[in-house]
């Protein structure tokens, strides 16, 4: 499985952004695909996460009511919205993938597959 995120960009606090991951290769087995952040000198974040065959969505304390993660399985394709940005959102945001669905789905160890990050930049 292969995933490519785009999207990033540059926008001021208040402002809204999507992030689009779109998955490849053996897509019919995905299990699940989240989000995660790693902002300079921290460690890797979980920000949300869908289940794909059925309802499931997680979402990380700091952006509920604020982002949204949704599939579109027709397009293999994932997406977060992304609204009221904040600086402290200011990081790499990083798609990744899970075929086997062991392990919980906000740990990024649960994970069998990762984009490259698209950079997000939240100016004050």
């Amino acid at each position: 499985v292969q995933l490519v995120e785009s999207g990033g960009g540059l926008v001021q606090a208040g402002g809204s952004l999507i992030l689009p991951c779109a998955a490849s290769g053996r897509t019919f087995s995905i299990d699940r695909m989240g989000w995660f952040c790693q902002a300079p000198g921290m460690e890797r974040e979980f920000v949300a996460a869908v289940r794909w065959g059925g309802a499931g969505t997680f979402y990380a304390d700091s952006v509920k009511g604020r982002f949204t993660i949704s599939r579109d399985s027709a397009k293999s394709t994932v997406y977060l919205q992304m609204n009221n940005l904040k600086p402290e959102d200011t990081a790499v945001y990083y798609c990744a993938a899970d075929r086997r669905g062991v392990g919980p789905s906000i740990k990024a160890t649960s994970y069998e597959y990762w984009g490259q990050g698209t950079q997000v930049t939240v100016s004050s």
